[in-house]
């Protein structure tokens, strides 16, 4: 039997996501991309591996790529979070981005296409969208079994000619 003292209670969470934000009432032990997905409709961020291997669950917070699965919803308190459903509103930055992935057929089963849309987004706002060896290097956390990779960085690089760093 569960001793009251140890079990889990909910505690009050403040999260900014997508330039809005939410107060929320949480499991203190629950991840971000739970919260994102079951309590905000967040569905675009995908969980494959839950244990910060696969990548589809990378989001944006602070202006750096984390893994949702492994971030405690407790630990984005105060922080900036973005999703792939900011990236991806209509007229966004990641539109020439989408388009790329299409005319490179950059994605196949889709899965992992969001983590990697964030990443992607990523390299470009570092400003090494041209190189190569630098965007494979990043895209080392996201785990995408259909494309082979090649059609990804031809995306992103193909993008980041016309991209404005941050």
């Amino acid at each position: 039997m569960a001793d009251n003292n140890t079990q889990s209670r909910s505690v009050a969470v403040s999260l900014r996501v997508n330039g809005v934000t939410h107060e929320l009432t949480v499991d203190p032990r629950y991840a971000l991309a739970d919260v994102l997905r079951d309590e905000l409709a967040l569905t675009g961020l995908h969980l494959g591996c839950e244990q910060g291997v696969c990548g589809a669950c990378m989001v944006i917070i602070d202006g750096e790529p984390a893994l949702s699965c492994l971030t405690l919803a407790v630990e984005a308190q105060g922080r900036e979070i973005q999703t792939v459903e900011h990236l991806s509103q209509p007229g966004s930055e990641l539109e020439p981005l989408g388009e790329a992935f299409i005319k490179h057929c950059a994605f196949q089963c889709g899965y992992c296409t969001p983590g990697v849309l964030v990443m992607a987004r990523h390299i470009l706002d570092k400003g090494i969208g041209h190189d190569r060896e630098k965007i494979r290097e990043h895209l080392s956390g996201n785990i995408c079994r259909c494309t082979g990779y090649e059609p990804i960085i031809d995306a992103i690089v193909e993008v980041s000619k016309e991209w404005k760093v941050k």
